[in-house]
Parts: C-alpha cells; sequence; structure tokens
C-alpha cells in the first residue's frame, strides 16, 4: 500500500472509531432502556388514571345534569297542572255572590211567584257548571265544627256542643281546595 492510501486507511479508522464511540454514548444501554421505558410507562398509567377519573367526574356531572332536567320538567308540569286547575279560582269566587243572591231570591219568594221556577232553573243551572269545573259546596249543617272549613260567627242555642247549628253562609271548595268558609252558628 501506498503512503497516501496508508494514511488514508488510519483517517477512515480513526473516524470509524470515533463514530462508533458516539454511537456507543447516544445509544442507551439495555439497563437504561428499561429504566427509561418504566418511567414513560408510569408516565402513561398516571395519566391514564387521571383520564379515567375525568371520564367518571363527567359522567357522574351528566347524570346529575339529565336528573335535575328530569326533576325541573316533572316540577314544571305540576306547577302547570297546579295553575290549570286553580285558574278559575277567583272568576268561582265572584260567581258565589250570584249563587247567594240566587239563593236569597228563592228563600224569600212565594209558592205563587210566576218567575220562582225560572230562578231555580238558573241556579240549579249555575250550581252544575260550577260542579263541572270542580267548584263543591260545604253545607255542614249537624256535623261537628271545623275551623278548617267554618268560620263561626255566633252561638246556635239550639245546637249540641261543637256541632254547627245554623248555616248562615254556605262555604265552598275549588278541588278540595277551600274558596270560601261556610259561615255559621256553633253550640255551645
Amino acid at each position: 500500500m501506498s503512503e497516501p492510501q496508508k494514511e488514508q486507511a488510519n483517517q477512515t479508522e480513526a473516524t470509524s472509531t470515533i463514530l462508533g464511540e458516539a454511537l456507543q454514548e447516544n445509544t442507551p444501554s439495555s439497563e437504561q432502556k428499561t429504566v427509561d421505558s418504566q418511567v414513560d410507562l408510569s408516565t402513561f398509567q398516571n395519566r391514564i388514571a387521571k383520564l379515567e377519573e375525568q371520564i367518571k367526574d363527567a359522567k357522574e356531572a351528566h347524570a346529575r345534569a339529565n336528573a335535575e332536567a328530569y326533576n325541573t320538567r316533572n316540577r314544571m308540569e305540576q306547577e302547570t297542572e297546579k295553575a290549570k286547575k286553580f285558574a278559575l279560582e277567583r272568576f268561582a269566587k265572584d260567581l258565589l255572590d250570584t249563587v247567594d243572591n240566587l239563593e236569597r231570591a228563592i228563600d224569600n219568594s212565594q209558592a205563587d211567584d210566576p218567575v220562582l221556577e225560572g230562578v231555580k232553573l238558573t241556579h240549579k243551572s249555575l250550581l252544575s257548571v260550577l260542579e263541572k269545573y270542580g267548584v263543591q259546596p260545604i253545607n255542614p249543617q249537624g256535623d261537628d265544627f271545623n275551623a278548617d272549613f267554618h268560620e263561626a260567627v255566633g252561638i246556635d242555642p239550639d245546637a249540641e256542643s261543637g256541632k254547627v247549628g245554623q248555616v248562615l253562609q254556605k262555604g265552598y271548595t275549588l278541588h278540595e281546595r277551600l274558596l270560601r268558609p261556610a259561615m255559621v252558628r256553633v253550640g255551645q
């Protein structure tokens, strides 16, 4: 081999040695690879655990939101039903004065009065319309006094103690809710 060829071979060998050493330094050993893979694995496991926790929290939040929406819908339906049921309350209360006036007319008219039959039919018709919409009369004659449905305005000496004697004005309920208490006299 000639001198320049020898020199080139030495340079190539030196370069190979340097490159080999550099590769060995940059290439992790099997021990270092195991440690790195364990670090990467534990990092991934931690990340997976965090993501699973986030999924669990999201599912719980979703379930709570569904339950809240269901409860809100039910509450709104109940309130709407209640509003429909008692929307007539004020109107029905105003009609009760008309019913009272018709009853007074019937009580104070004479049997031979030709208008009496028309007043009775009007009274009956009005009561049937009120009943159709849930208005029921309270006529507690002879019943026990109940402060929830009766208003005592005097004492009836002929009635038993604690019993309703004379009914001065009938009371009314609307769907079992008091519309107007009955004005009564109670035995002592």
